[in-house]
């Protein structure tokens, strides 16, 4: 990883997993890392961790609940009001396979927070990536995006919800969001990179923390023999995050079979994914969930 020495980060969802390790990576190689944990105690636990193991890292821990727009609104206006230029944004933060429930705004849990709330808050802080040289967002989403769809009729999960296909949905629409939010920046000439990334299948606690059942002894089983670990499945939206050469649009994620181990790689998404047709379709309903345009964020910038 090239030296960050100068750089912020900001990481959603940074007190466990993958989060956490990319934080703490971001800031072994110099970078100061903004940590966001929706429960302070467990964030300020990891970000202990991370100050005992690199003492004099430039890390700060606020609290962010991705469940609640009114939070990422708020969150995003003060970092603007700071004025700090934001070099690296990493949407990381997520939630898998939970019983059906709704945000404070009453969107269904996965694709609010998954998706949602990361669209806002990418939105929300492009002024401060804009003036940053060479800033990138990065966007985690998952391999099992392959198996989803956009439920534009039930997008709420009310008529039918399965954990699994609003979880799939979910990941979609990280991917669809990402290369259309390349798309824009370059169309509007912004000097930020949108890049993707997924860890393959990667032991975390993200696989068991919201299941039940039957559901969670299978996780707890692919975990423990055919997940790679944590430590290398961050690898991926590591490289996204930090590797030269990339130039927008790119995906990473691993090189090995079904993509589910190895080293960091292009991979190449479903090819509905990149349909620009259906990425701004989905555009156009995140920005009138989030009451956001990007139109009008980008005049702000030039």
């Amino acid at each position: 990883m090239p030296d960050q020495a100068g750089r912020l980060a900001v990481v959603t969802g940074a007190n466990s997993g993958l989060g956490f390790l990319t934080a703490r990576e971001l800031a072994r190689k110099g970078a100061a890392v903004l940590m966001t944990a929706r429960d302070e105690g467990r964030g300020e636990r990891a970000l202990a961790r991370i100050r005992t193991e690199l003492p004099g890292a430039e890390v700060m821990l606020r609290r962010l609940d991705l469940a609640d727009l009114d939070d990422v609104a708020a969150f995003a206006a003060r970092l603007v009001a700071e004025g700090r230029p934001v070099d690296l944004l990493i949407n990381n933060a997520g939630v898998m396979m939970p019983p059906h429930g709704l945000t404070r705004q009453g969107h269904e849990t996965q694709f609010g927070v998954n998706h949602l709330a990361h669209f806002a808050l990418t939105l929300r802080l492009l002024p401060l990536l804009s003036a940053a040289p060479g800033a990138r967002v990065v966007t985690v989403s998952s391999e099992l995006h392959r198996r989803g769809r956009i439920h534009f009729e039930d997008i709420r999960g009310e008529k039918a919800y399965g954990r699994l296909a609003f979880y799939a949905q979910s990941k979609l629409a990280n991917v669809l969001f990402a290369l259309e939010l390349d798309r824009r920046l370059k169309a509007a000439r912004l000097p930020v990179l949108s890049v993707l990334a997924h860890p393959g299948y990667s032991a975390t606690n993200l696989q068991t923390s919201a299941t039940s059942g039957a559901l969670r002894l299978f996780m707890r089983i692919g975990n423990r023999f055919l997940a790679q670990n944590a430590e290398q499945g961050v690898l991926n939206q590591l490289h996204a995050a930090t590797a030269e050469g990339l130039v927008g649009g790119e995906f990473i994620g691993p090189d090995g079979f079904r993509e589910m181990r190895g080293a960091p790689a292009i991979v190449q998404p479903l090819p509905a994914a990149t349909d620009p047709v259906l990425a701004a379709r989905l555009w156009r309903l995140s920005e009138d969930l989030a009451g956001l345009t990007f139109p009008s964020v980008a005049e702000h910038l030039r």
